[in-house]
């Protein structure tokens, strides 16, 4: 994710597995899910990016991998 213009305080990305995917590890971000959605939001030390700043997070998934559509939101 990047911040715009102005500096974010958090931010969260969603999507949902179509093919029976789960994960089984992630860093940089804390994870929820309910059924095939999921949701992963900033890390305490790493949701805090300064204007036009980007930060990462990543995850290991088990099952049949797909192409899930990312949305994300920033506060």
């Amino acid at each position: 994710m990047t911040a715009g213009s102005t500096a974010i305080t958090g931010w969260a990305v969603t999507w949902s597995f179509t093919n029976g995917e789960r994960i089984n590890s992630i860093w940089g971000a804390t994870t929820t899910s309910n059924g095939t959605s999921v949701s992963a939001r900033n890390a305490a030390y790493n949701g805090l990016l300064a204007a036009g700043a980007s930060g990462t997070f990543g995850f290991v998934a088990s099952g049949t991998a797909g192409t899930p559509v990312l949305s994300c939101t920033a506060s």
